[in-house]
């Protein structure tokens, strides 16, 4: 088997471009202002905390200088402005700072490292969102523009949907009796005879009367038209109670043929060799290793994914050469330690 972190930079990496160079170094001291930028209009994204590119001489207001037709998106923890932007922190961070481990609680009402880094994703996704636009709107007016992402915003711009308790009623939610973190009793997990877990996902009243019919206790589903919370616990007692009789396997096969959103809690490796994902392409092997799939289904133009993956300071020449740098000069940087070359 591939060693874990071999696998981890196979997943993130491809297709990849990987040139390596010391920004400080005095031999890249030309790459900062962009003395030689491509004559097109081109896209420029960096992660640095506020103030590093200006240190290094690539911030937008100097590459837009030689070059306006730039899109330039800056992504960081919390944005370019604002009390915290030198704060540094991670997706754990983000999410703690953010409201979202407070509501992410166990059986035991602690607090637990969230599953997904959904700070991550949120920000990228935005960035990439922005990034779009902007290319969009060059194609209309001929202009670049600038793009401040911060991980926060975009995070907490994903929460509308659970920011009902703090807007309508200025509190703090009580997770365990709100609606989308427990409690709704078809909105909720439940442990089996055999310890595993399965999942009741759909709180509609429909699901809930095909449910609780089907097992005998027609009568709870008015309870299930109460708001979330204390109401609806008499319903979510006897689910406990009659999901502890079965194994879950007995539960997969009860529920086969009942509509009700239902679903076996699966680990990792049992979910991504579930048929239904080979079915829709998103566990892939090539060259004898496992790649995740593609999820955006294209009619018309099947994605072709490009499984290579870039080694630390590959393409460092190409990318020099793009900008005007001649061989000699290449050769200087790479002695100097400027340029670092593949092992």
């Amino acid at each position: 088997a591939a060693p874990l972190i071999w696998m981890l930079w196979a997943s993130v990496k491809r297709p990849g471009y990987g040139p390596s160079l010391d920004l400080l170094g005095p031999r890249v001291e030309r790459l900062g202002p962009y003395a030689r930028p491509p004559a097109e209009p081109f896209l420029r994204f960096e992660a640095f905390r506020p103030g590093v590119v200006k240190r290094l001489g690539i911030d937008y207001d100097t590459v837009r200088a030689r070059n306006p037709g730039i899109v330039y998106c800056s992504i960081s923890a919390y944005g370019q402005t604002g009390p915290k932007k030198h704060t540094p922190a991670h997706d754990l961070s983000i999410q703690a700072d953010s409201g979202l481990v407070s509501v992410n609680l166990g059986a035991d009402d602690r607090p637990a490292n969230p599953g997904v880094p959904a700070a991550d994703m949120a920000g990228s996704l935005m960035a990439l969102s922005g990034i779009l636009m902007a290319l969009l709107g060059r194609q209309n007016s001929g202009k670049g523009d600038y793009l401040d992402i911060s991980m926060q915003d975009a995070l907490v711009a994903w929460t509308p949907n659970v920011m009902g308790p703090v807007f309508a009623e200025d509190r703090a939610p009580v997770p365990k009796d709100e609606r989308s973190w427990g409690g709704s009793a078809m909105y909720q997990l439940y442990q089996t005879r055999d310890g595993r877990y399965l999942c009741l996902g759909g709180s509609e009243p429909k699901f809930a009367r095909n449910l609780l019919e089907a097992l005998g206790r027609p009568d709870l589903v008015t309870l299930c038209l109460e708001p979330p919370g204390p109401a609806q616990e008499p319903v979510r007692a006897f689910f406990r109670e009659i999901f502890a009789t079965r194994t879950l396997e007995e539960w997969n096969r009860f529920m086969a043929d009942i509509d009700v959103c239902y679903s076996p809690v699966r680990d990792l490796h049992e979910a991504i060799h579930e048929e239904h994902l080979a079915f829709r392409g998103m566990l892939v092997e090539q060259n004898g290793e496992k790649h995740l799939g593609v999820p955006i289904k294209f009619a018309e133009e099947a994605a072709q994914p490009d499984w290579s993956r870039p080694v630390q300071g590959q393409h460092g020449r190409e990318l020099l050469a793009a900008l005007g740098y001649g061989e000699a000069e290449m050769e200087a940087m790479a002695t100097s330690g400027a340029l670092i070359e593949p092992f």
